[in-house]
Parts: C-alpha cells; structure tokens; sequence
C-alpha cells in the first residue's frame, strides 16, 4: 500500500482507533465502537464515513436493523487494521492523543532510517513545513524521534531518527505502506 493511503487514513483521529478494536474483535456496530474508543459520536461517524469511502469499511449486507447498521472489515482494511492493532498492542493510552494526530504515524513511517527535514517534506509532498516541524517537535518531547545535527555539511542540517516506541511504529508502518 501506498503512503498515501496511510496520510488519507490519518486525516481522521478516531479512523486508526476504530480499524483497530474492529481487528481486535469488537463487534462492527456503533454502541461497541463507541465505548471501545471514547470517541465522541459526531467524530466517531466521520471517521466510519471516511473509511467507508476510503474502502476500508463497508456496510454488512443482510444484518442490523436500518438505524443501527453493522460494519464489517474489506480485505484491504483487514491489512490496515492489522497494523493499526500492532499500534495499539505497545501502546499506552497516554500515547493515542499524539498517534490520533494527522501526520505522526506519517512521519514515523518516513523515519525508516536517519533522514533530514527535506526528506521527510518529500516523501510526504502535501504536508506543511510548520506541521511538520510541530509534529517532530511534539514526538521528539516524547522521545520517539531523536534530532542531531550534521555538522559536516554546510550549513549544518538536522537529521532525525525514530527512536523507542517512535522506532517500533515506524517499523511496524514501513512493513506495510510503501514510501513512493
């Protein structure tokens, strides 16, 4: 799969949360995502709606009543699901307010191996600087990116590096998505 995908599904804070408890065996109806995330019922029905239409999701054909629908896992979303509960496993909930973040899971898929800011804009061409350089500050107060600087090249460049929990995500995301 594609990075771009990955940046698509992240759009939404709860879409990773949700993947996750449905791979995990909760049951693909409101009630129990709902109490299964915490999230809020207007945010958790935007992000059902985005990975339905990102065809990850669908509409379980022949069971639930009308209002209540059931939701069941596509074959691509088993896949990403699998690694949003990857996520999830060696994760604390203190860590999901900064993964449920846009471009952190993104990023750390970049962080494969030590690589500057550039770089990083590159391979994700439509984040902003100033999100991008928020989000390594934010997981670098975290300790899950490590920033040094080069000092042989003129002028010296930061080159950042997944470290701790940062490097287990971004091993678990770059065996799935893809960076072109």
């Amino acid at each position: 799969m594609d990075i771009s995908l990955l940046v698509s599904i992240t759009s939404r804070a709860w879409a990773l949360p949700i993947l996750s408890r449905m791979h995990a065996g909760v049951a693909g109806r409101q009630a129990p995502l709902l109490a299964a995330t915490g999230a809020s019922r207007t945010a958790f029905a935007q992000s059902m709606d985005h990975l339905i239409e990102l065809r990850l999701l669908e509409r379980n054909p022949g069971y639930g009543h009308p209002l209540r629908p059931e939701f069941r896992l596509t074959i691509m979303g088993v896949r990403v699901a699998a690694v949003a509960d990857k996520i999830q496993d060696f994760s604390t909930e203190d860590d999901w307010p900064l993964l449920r973040r846009t471009w952190t899971i993104p990023i750390l898929t970049t962080l494969q191996r030590p690589i500057h800011f550039n770089e990083i804009k590159r391979t994700l061409p439509t984040i902003t600087d100033r999100a991008l350089s928020q989000s390594l500050k934010s997981m670098e107060a975290k300790s899950w990116v490590s920033r040094s600087v080069d000092g042989t090249a003129r002028p010296p460049r930061s080159i950042y590096s997944a470290v701790d929990k940062g490097d287990q995500i971004s091993q678990v995301t770059a065996a799935e998505f893809s960076l072109t």
